[in-house]
């Protein structure tokens, strides 16, 4: 969506928006570092981000990158700069072509500054001149598919002080193609407001975005309104200067400093920030939230789907999802990225495009083996390994190898009932409670349009001994309502389900649209979900020494544990699910895992085994060799 149309629903309804600018990372950990920041600024919900350019395109390939994570994998509406300083326009041909491909639709269009061996700026043979020329360029190229916005100078920049002449570039920028306008940074709001005017009176009438920068020290405070000839208004200094080297009263301070000028902005009608992070988090969550425009745990933007949706060139109208991949979405989007088309409104004939390779970037165990050791221990027993999953419902880690985000608010309405489960060594997933008709603003389970009702299924996905699947089988198939599918890594699958086809587990009713049904499950994609899962939790074994108690442990799990679904297809129970697991429960979770004991109702069934594809009761020697 252009940033344009994004600035004038804010303005029509008088509700104020926030964006936020990254740069490119010099190092690896500081790019995965600045992607795990992103992912949670998301849930902040900026109307869009935007990511620098380097000084002829220094960075640009991490830029382009960096476009492309943002718009496909975290779904923010993304910006991208480009400059003029040392460009070819082969370079930026390439550029747009990267940015096209990613599904960016807007480019922060600048002349940039001189590179640091030259004290001022030139151009290149072949290249640009002005930031004028590559409005025009861009617009001869691609017409009206990039928004293009251009920067403006309340305050001056360093070749030109004539205020007079920088309006007349400006309005020079705006004829030829800009659509909106970014401004340097500045803390003084009078002389802000006072261009603004000016702006207006000289015929810019495209939406104004000023520039933020949040106080994070005093040093580089100080450091960064001289880099940029920024005034700082006398009472900042007398509010600053006493507490200089208190870092933590610095940015309390500081916090209110700007968002009384943002109030004052946004008291003169502009209803946009764009906060210039220096690829930090809290000083800019600090101002958001003392201007109520996020809670301090963070509000996510009004979601148009239960999942996060991606940006990408040819995703943006992508609406049906597995529920599998609910705590993986970036894995998702990376198995699929090759497909040429995404369902839309249905889920389709799931046979036809293949699920990427597990070897694609981003789908493995995340970390280090010292950093997963350090998260989730060095578990011994089976009851090691059930600890981990009850502290991650708890809320306290942050994530599991099947989850690279913390439990979410849904959870906690059966919080007390997963913790159970995994304490009787059922080792849970994925799930979700039943919801009958809750409004699509719900700030929980609300999704959609407004003024809609959102529905689901409860919903369970599991690890569970062998030694249990007899017995819970048995129990499904005298349901009436259940519904499943249970697979182990050799690929041995069960189920019951009724057709191949996709089972709605959530949806929604909107006015003047036809039911939306966004989250499924359905065979082939829980086959690829299985590999993906299994492979996870190999990964989590081997992040343990060969032959150490824990790296067999694991493996045990994963190599002769099943993987199940259960979709429990009366949304009206809210219990049906963990009723049907009731009394199930492995014994002697603190011994071995070849000598935990299934345990039903208070007692031991009998070990069972598929022949003929049909599971019967057999003696213990079976398991014996399977554990073994």
């Amino acid at each position: 969506m252009h940033i344009s149309e994004k600035l004038a629903d804010a303005h029509r309804a008088g509700k104020p928006g926030f964006s936020f600018e990254f740069f490119p990372p010099k190092t690896a950990q500081g790019v995965q570092n600045l992607y795990d920041r992103m992912d949670r600024m998301h849930d902040l919900g900026p109307s869009f981000i935007d990511v620098t350019w380097g000084a002829g395109g220094s960075s640009s390939q991490l830029t382009c990158e960096m476009v492309h994570i943002a718009q496909t994998v975290y779904g923010l509406e993304t910006c991208m700069h480009l400059t003029c300083t040392d460009m070819e326009k082969e370079k930026v041909d390439n550029a747009l072509k990267e940015a096209y491909k990613a599904g960016c639709t807007n480019i922060l269009a600048l002349r940039g500054d001189p590179p640091r061996d030259n004290e001022k700026w030139q151009a290149i043979e072949g290249g640009f001149r002005y930031a004028l020329d590559l409005i025009k360029y861009i617009k001869a190229n691609y017409g009206d598919h990039f928004d293009i916005g251009v920067a403006g100078y309340p305050e001056g920049c360093d070749d030109e002080q004539d205020p007079d002449t920088l309006m007349s570039h400006l309005k020079q920028k705006v004829d030829a193609g800009g659509t909106f306008v970014v401004t340097q940074m500045f803390y003084d709001v009078d002389n802000f407001l006072n261009w603004v005017d000016k702006c207006r009176e000289n015929g810019i009438t495209v939406p104004i975005v000023p520039g933020i920068m949040p106080i994070h020290t005093h040093s580089s405070f100080m450091r960064r309104a001289k880099w940029s000839n920024c005034k700082i208004p006398q009472h900042w200094t007398d509010a600053l200067e006493p507490i200089k080297n208190d870092d933590e009263a610095v940015r309390e301070v500081g916090k209110g400093l700007v968002a009384e000028m943002c109030r004052r902005i946004m008291e003169h009608g502009i209803m946009a920030l764009h906060f210039y992070t220096m690829n930090l988090a809290q000083s800019t969550r600090m101002v958001l939230e003392e201007l109520g425009l996020t809670s301090r745990e963070g509000t996510p933007t009004k979601k148009p789907l239960p999942w996060r949706q991606s940006l990408g060139l040819s995703r943006r109208e992508e609406d049906v999802r597995p529920v599998f991949w609910k705590n993986r979405h970036k894995s998702y989007v990376a198995r699929t990225q090759d497909w040429d088309e995404f369902p839309n409104g249905r889920w389709g004939d799931s046979r036809s495009p293949a699920f990427g390779e597990l070897d694609a970037y981003g789908i493995g165990l995340k970390g280090s083996n010292e950093q997963n050791i350090k998260l989730w221990g060095k578990p011994q027993s089976l009851r090691d390994v059930a600890d981990v999953f009850v502290r991650f419902i708890q809320g306290s880690l942050k994530s599991l190898p099947w989850s690279e985000s913390p439990v979410t608010d849904e959870a906690g309405l059966i919080k007390d009932e997963l913790i159970d489960l995994n304490q009787r060594g059922l080792l849970t997933i994925t799930s979700q409670p039943s919801v009958d008709g809750v409004k699509s603003s719900d700030p929980v389970h609300g999704w959609g349009p407004s003024n809609g009702y959102v529905y689901q299924k409860a919903y369970l996905e599991l690890l569970i001994s062998p030694l249990l699947m007899h017995e819970l089988i048995r129990r499904i198939d005298l349901s009436q309502t259940m519904t499943f599918y249970a697979v182990n890594k050799a690929g041995d699958l069960r189920d019951n389900a009724p057709t191949e086809g996709p089972n709605a587990v959530t949806w929604g009713v909107f006015p003047g649209k036809e039911i939306v049904q966004p989250t499924i499950v359905e065979k082939i994609s829980f086959l690829a979900w299985k590999d993906e899962a299994f492979r996870l939790g190999t990964d989590w074994a081997n992040c343990h020494p060969a032959g150490s108690g824990s790296r067999k442990l694991i493996e045990g799990i994963m190599n002769n544990w099943y993987l199940i679904n259960i979709v429990d297809n009366d949304f009206h129970s809210t219990r049906g699910i963990f009723d049907l697991l009731d009394g199930l429960r492995i014994e002697n979770l603190d011994g071995p895992l070849e000598e935990s004991k299934p345990v039903v109702n208070g007692h031991t069934p009998k070990p069972f085994a598929e022949l003929d594809g049909v599971y019967k009761e057999t003696d213990g020697r079976v398991f014996e060799e399977v554990l073994n």
